[in-house]
């Protein structure tokens, strides 16, 4: 008997994340028959875990004119077409149609307000209604082109199609499942990479270093941090939090997509007040201790902690001298420290670099090399902290379905 033939599709998607299940779903609707493999064993983990498991699944802020205020890569304008044709508002309404209740925590930041499973099943629901095939867990070992198209060996067999899609991440939180297949396979087809590199991710100090403000591990605090000079620097007005080996908080993951090696950072930690003056007034005044006197502007066991550095500042603020005080001032409201490097991909939110867009369309999502797209977090554009990521996936996915339909005919 002659081999059974293998199943053939329009379009196979690898990977069953956020940008891989709305892309799969949209595309099912749009005509697209499509099929939908994920080698871990539950579907979307990283949806599953964010937002401390309610997914902080878009951002209202995201300024639909210039959306590439909030992202980064080596070519920054690249994700404008595709974040400019699918808003916040668009995805908003989506899960309004779901049923689904959400709330803004901050900053423009929406959450659900039950569970990340709402998500999930949202974008199950949207494949099912496009007739998605969804082979999960299934491995994919080979992605090879002929002139038909595609053909992926996969641990449920062979399949063919004229188009694949990556849409399988980045190198974050391995224990989730991920891994550098993505990269890979561009590499496979001869497109170009950006530097990986862990971003949105707590940074780390020398050991001894470190030491004076280990005690401080929990703390947190508002804070305005900032890293690089003139045209590059970048600054944040968030909340720094104190650990063990480092900082952490949402201060620290967003400068951490714009720091890089051996650049300091720069922390003002009374940010809107002017120290300097303060103290002096204080000086006139007051016979209490230094530290009692920053107390009232930041917790007391940073302040506790912060005159240890200085002899000349532990004793009560009217036998200070001006010069100390002036000093203490200084550095207070510009701590300047170099990280010397950051807790990796264990802990890091998402990947910064990846596929190079220079050589995608931001149209459609799709390569040189033809009938193969990358989306999601796969490609070199990274989001801040606080749904714009998601964001990112959503859009993408949209970009890349209509690209399939497109292709389709």
């Amino acid at each position: 008997m002659p081999d059974a033939p293998s199943p053939s599709y329009d379009a196979i998607v690898i990977g069953a994340g956020a940008a891989g299940l709305f892309c799969a779903g949209v595309a099912g609707q749009l005509g697209v028959k499509v099929l939908l493999v994920d080698h871990a064993e539950k579907v979307a983990e990283k949806i599953r875990i964010s937002g401390g498991g309610r997914c902080n699944f878009t951002n209202r802020e995201l300024d639909p004119k210039a959306p590439q205020k909030y992202f980064l890569g080596a070519n920054p304008h690249f994700c404008r077409s595709a974040l400019a044709r699918y808003t916040p508002q668009d995805f908003i309404a989506l899960v309004q149609k779901h049923g689904i209740p959400f709330h803004e925590k901050h900053k423009g930041q929406l959450f659900g307000d039950r569970s990340s499973e709402d998500f999930i099943r949202m974008l199950l629901a949207e494949c099912a209604a496009g007739g998605v095939t969804h082979w999960q867990p299934c491995s994919v070992q080979a992605i090879t082109r002929s002139d038909a198209g595609y053909e992926v060996q996969t641990s449920r067999g062979t399949v063919r199609a004229p188009a694949v899609v990556i849409a399988t991440g980045g190198l974050s939180i391995p224990k989730i499942g991920a891994t550098d297949f993505g990269h890979r396979i561009a590499r496979q087809f001869d497109l170009r990479l950006v530097q990986p590199r862990p971003a949105l991710v707590p940074l780390t100090f020398d050991g001894d270093a470190w030491a004076p403000f280990a005690q401080l591990a929990g703390l947190a605090l508002p804070v305005r941090i900032e890293t690089g000079e003139k045209k590059e620097r970048m600054a944040f007005d968030e909340d720094l939090l104190f650990t063990h080996r480092g900082l952490s908080g949402p201060a620290v993951l967003q400068i951490s997509s714009y720091w890089h090696e051996g650049a300091p950072l720069r922390i003002d930690l009374a940010p809107g007040q002017d120290l300097a003056q303060e103290l002096q007034q204080a000086k006139a005044r007051s016979r209490k201790l230094i530290a009692n006197e920053l107390a009232q502007w930041v917790p007391s066991r940073l302040a506790d902690a912060w005159v240890q550095q200085d002899p000349a500042w532990q004793r009560p603020v009217n036998e200070a001298g001006d010069k100390a005080l002036a000093q203490l001032a200084q550095r207070f409201s510009r701590w300047e420290l170099v990280p010397t490097g950051s807790e990796g991909y264990r802990k890091a939110e998402v990947t910064a670099g990846g596929v190079d867009t220079r050589g995608l369309s931001s149209q459609t999502m799709e390569s040189s090399q033809k009938g193969l797209y990358f989306i999601g977090e796969v490609v070199d554009v990274t989001g801040w902290l606080g749904g714009y990521n998601f964001q990112w996936a959503w859009a993408s996915g949209l970009a890349c379905a209509h690209g399939l339909a497109a292709a389709k005919g």
